[in-house]
């Protein structure tokens, strides 16, 4: 970066406070008692983000005279759920490129899972009247450089070769119509397959819901182990214990209490800046009436939006992940990263020279081999799992929840018969293995980026394998 875009980007973040710009709101709710003492219920779920919220919502849905609790180690929404961009996708499988290749069987009835699923979303957000700034307004994939064009519009081409629509090729001047950046190329636009949301207000309305519906919350009260209790479970907590017959577990990033899902998620650290509110001047220089997500196509990608409020979240690009998985609020702050975000938004938005930033902030994302939510039982089909959504659970955590119920009935569904939900990905190796790869793939994809999209050995090895890490 050039000494002047460096200083300019610098005194953007001058007042750029160091939180999530979602959960810095006075309408957040307060915190739920820690729990005292011991509890007995049908079900337990450990974990008040997203996966934990839905699975506790549907359990009462499903049968609303089961007796359900939910354990939170800090307050609901405070992790990945309160802190990533607010898009909200139907793809169950982190894209359909990526589900075609590893589940070209069963696309059709992933792609159909996954867009019912969304439009759940849409209809109990509607109907339970939860204001999260719902707007299905479409995610646009923009292409930056000339390599990036040819591979969306041949994208573009298979898409219309398998009966797909709802996909629209973008030139540059239609790209440019909806959003005018002198960096866009081109796009593709999926017009229904992507919702904008709040994703702090999706949380705490799911808290609402769950308690108006009954579910027994405790925030502050950590799960500490998980064992045999008769027929059932129990879980040790910090002030005391809580007997379930089953129990869904929730806890994406942090630690599984079944200790052998561990080696199949890593942490990544990935951060994000807000802008202050734009100015009717501002918002007509760069267009973006249709309100819609845009990512751009690198494989060290940003992703963007509009906040309600004409604000723009620029996120991605650096993907961190710290050596052994360590896990420390430290890392929720990363003044490199955040140099790096505000200088290449201002060369992707050069017309909004000397809009500030007013937040930045980063957060960990559990991030498995595949790219996609896997699953699994533990103490023979008592305790329920779901975890690995690599950036996209503010959608698939649903169908997580969905899954987990089903696998705690012992149902056979349409769900459960899938191959995505009866298969796991690749476990990673120990440190310093599991470093290493992660560095060397990193550092082979920025290559790639620089040369043409060309990947090296290390990454089509990757492809071959089925392997691969993305931020």
């Amino acid at each position: 970066m050039a000494p002047d875009a460096m200083r300019t980007a610098a005194q953007s973040l001058s007042d750029a406070r160091p939180v999530s710009y979602w959960l810095d709101d006075p309408g957040r709710p307060r915190a739920l008692p820690a729990l005292t003492g011991d509890e007995h219920c049908d079900l337990l779920v450990v974990g008040g983000g997203y996966s934990g919220l839905w699975t506790a919502l549907l359990a009462k849905e499903r049968d609303p005279g089961r007796d359900v609790v939910l354990i939170e180690g800090d307050e609901v929404g405070w992790a990945a759920s309160g802190r990533n961009g607010g898009f909200c996708a139907a793809s169950l499988t982190h894209g359909l490129a990526n589900g075609l290749e590893r589940w070209p069987e069963e696309i059709g009835t992933l792609e159909k899972l996954g867009a019912r699923n969304l439009d759940a979303i849409e209809e109990t957000v509607a109907r339970y009247g939860i204001d999260c700034e719902f707007e299905r307004t479409g995610e646009i994939d923009v292409a930056t450089e000339p390599h990036h064009l040819d591979e969306l519009r041949e994208w573009h081409e298979e898409l219309h070769r398998r009966g797909i629509t709802g996909v629209d090729f973008l030139d540059r001047d239609a790209v440019r119509a909806e959003v005018d950046s002198p960096t866009f190329l081109g796009g593709l636009w999926d017009r229904r397959g992507v919702a904008m949301l709040h994703p702090a207000k999706l949380a705490w309305g799911l808290k609402r819901v769950c308690l108006d519906l009954g579910v027994r919350m405790y925030e502050h009260t950590r799960g500490l182990d998980l064992v045999r209790s008769g027929a059932g479970m129990a879980v040790r907590t910090p002030y005391g214990r809580v007997f379930a017959g089953r129990v869904a577990l929730g806890t994406n990033v942090f630690p599984s209490l079944v200790k052998r899902v561990r080696s199949y998620t890593v942490p990544v650290y990935d951060y994000a800046l807000m802008t202050e509110p734009l100015t009717p001047e501002q918002c007509a220089s760069i267009g973006w009436k249709g309100r819609q997500g845009l990512g751009d196509s690198a494989n060290q990608f940003h992703y963007f939006r509009m906040s309600a409020d004409n604000r723009i979240l620029w996120g991605g690009y650096d993907a961190v992940y710290p050596y052994g998985g360590r896990l420390s609020a430290d890392l929720d702050q990363r003044p490199e990263t955040f140099l790096k975000l505000a200088g290449q938004f201002f060369a992707c938005f050069p017309q909004l020279s000397g809009v500030r930033f007013s937040h930045a902030w980063g957060g960990a994302i559990d991030t498995c081999s595949r790219f996609t939510a896997f699953f699994g039982t533990a103490h023979r089909g008592r305790v329920a799992y779901a975890a690995g959504y690599t950036g996209l659970g503010v959608g698939s955590t649903r169908f997580g929840a969905e899954v987990m119920l089903d696998l705690l009935a012992g149902e056979e569904t349409e769900r459960t018969r899938l191959e995505m939900v009866r298969s796991k990905p690749m476990p990673f190796p120990p440190e310093p293995f599991a470093w290493a790869g992660i560095e060397i793939t990193k550092r082979s994809l920025a290559h790639a980026d620089g040369n043409g999209g060309r990947r090296n050995l290390w990454l089509r090895t990757m492809d071959r394998l089925g392997l691969g890490f993305d931020s």
